[in-house]
């Protein structure tokens, strides 16, 4: 088996002590409040960071009459793996801490493979936080972490907010990521375990120099040595992280006075404030925008979203230009942002099911009874669809809609015509005697504000 367990210290070891039982109290203190006997969850490996995180966090949730469940992820990348995850199970048994095992199924891409497992690894945990009414998932991400990430985003040329590091707290809609850790140096974890007579296992992949964090890594004691090492990384990190929050708070009041989100999946934003407001609020208010309106899973690039706001302000007639996903309007005095009903995607369902649509609308269907369910699917209605909706369309809702709102607009669809626009209050008396969809409400993957960028 290709893993390793160990207990021993090796004699380059620093002697600083473990972390206490009272310092990790401070640290979670300061990620709080929590719920009465918490339950809180833990990411186990079965790596030294991982493992120290469950007993000071077993101890800390004890303490409130709570309890840690540690979750751990197989994914199946190499033989021995599920092996290896039982083995870590048992030594967390040992230990008097509960655990889970989630597998990773199906296929494996060939490229970004430490991108996918990550992304997969916390869709598991998350999924199964929620289905399990737990609140809280603990990550043993420490301050080599912090300064490594830091590292590996000046190599890739982040920007300010890329440099905030890792977030202490992340709110995510299943579940809150915490990292109570952030602070403390990887050693001072390791020392918890050798203190307590703990194995962990060594993950091969931390000695694999084809993933950029070991080559950086292996680069760590020469930066030391310029007086760049993890402590001043990781307090770059934090003092970044609070430019973040600065900037953050500041456009999540802008939008607030001069932004409005409709229910129909469209944004406006006033065109005077954004001409008169400091660039960088304006192009942080332009990029939170287009990414709800327009599901996307990044940004767009920062010298696109200039070349937009320099649009806007630099001409009296501005006109209507595309950018990530949306077609941004100029409409009197404000901006319409709706999304390119041409970029929509289709979804196939049938009656009774429920499902996303385009990373923005969450729909139910009505079900069947005594029938076989009808397969449908959702489209957007495009600008062709609303010319050929015959009487039955809501006057009141399609006139106040922009245009380019309604053509983004979800359609459910037979093989031949359009059955049902909710939002226009249309439904073809030729095709359905009653509505096909039950509910249908705009829940875009990226909300235009979030919780503010944590400093803790």
């Amino acid at each position: 088996m290709d893993i390793r367990w160990r207990v021993r210290a090796t004699d380059d070891e620093a002697d600083d002590g473990a972390v206490t039982t009272a310092e990790f109290r401070a640290l979670m203190d300061r990620l709080g409040p929590f719920e009465p006997a918490p339950i809180v969850a833990v990411a186990v490996s079965g790596g030294a960071d991982s493992m120290a995180l469950a007993l000071l966090a077993d101890s800390w949730a004890r303490a409130r009459r709570g309890r840690v469940v540690a979750l751990t992820v197989d994914h199946g990348l190499r033989e021995g793996s599920r092996a290896e995850a039982r083995e870590a199970r048992a030594r967390l048994a040992e230990c008097g801490i509960e655990s889970r095992l989630l597998v990773w199924r199906g296929r494996k891409p060939a490229a970004g493979i430490q991108a996918a497992a990550r992304v997969a690894r916390y869709g598991l945990m998350s999924r199964w936080c929620r289905r399990n009414g737990v609140l809280h998932l603990l990550l043993a991400h420490h301050r080599e972490d912090q300064a490594e990430t830091l590292l590996h985003r000046l190599g890739r040329g982040s920007g300010g907010d890329g440099l905030a590091g890792m977030a202490p707290i992340r709110e995510l809609p299943e579940v809150r990521l915490l990292r109570p850790c952030l602070d403390v140096p990887r050693e001072r974890l390791r020392r918890v375990l050798l203190e307590r007579g703990v194995d962990w296992a060594e993950d091969p992949s931390n000695r694999n120099s084809a993933f950029a964090r070991v080559r950086l890594r292996a680069l760590t004691p020469a930066l030391a040595a310029e007086g760049i090492d993890a402590a001043s990384l990781s307090a770059t990190a934090h003092r970044m992280a609070a430019i973040r929050a600065t900037l953050e708070v500041s456009v999540a009041r802008f939008l607030a006075r001069h932004a409005a989100l409709y229910p129909e999946g469209y944004a406006e934003l006033g065109l005077t404030p954004l001409i008169a407001v400091s660039p960088e609020i304006g192009l942080r208010a332009l990029e939170s925008l287009l990414q709800c309106v327009g599901a996307a899973a990044y940004p767009p690039r920062r010298a696109a979203l200039q070349r937009l706001l320099d649009g806007f302000r630099g001409n009296a007639a501005p006109r209507a230009r595309t950018l990530a996903g949306c077609r941004i309007v100029p409409a009197g005095e404000r901006i319409v942002i709706a999304r390119e009903a041409g970029r929509c995607g289709t979804l196939s369902l049938k009656e009774g099911d429920s499902a996303v649509w385009d990373g923005r609308f969450r729909l139910r269907l009505k079900g069947t009874r005594g029938r076989t369910p009808r397969r449908l699917k959702v489209a957007a209605l495009g600008e062709a669809g609303q010319s050929r909706l015959p009487e039955g369309v809501d006057p009141v809702r399609a006139g106040r809609l922009p245009a380019a709102a309604r053509a983004a607009l979800p359609a459910i669809r037979t093989r031949h015509a359009v059955a049902e626009v909710p939002h226009l209050g249309y439904r073809s008396k030729a095709i359905t005697a009653g509505n096909l969809c039950t509910d249908v409400r705009f829940f875009p993957a990226n909300p235009a504000t979030d919780a503010v960028f944590p400093v803790v």
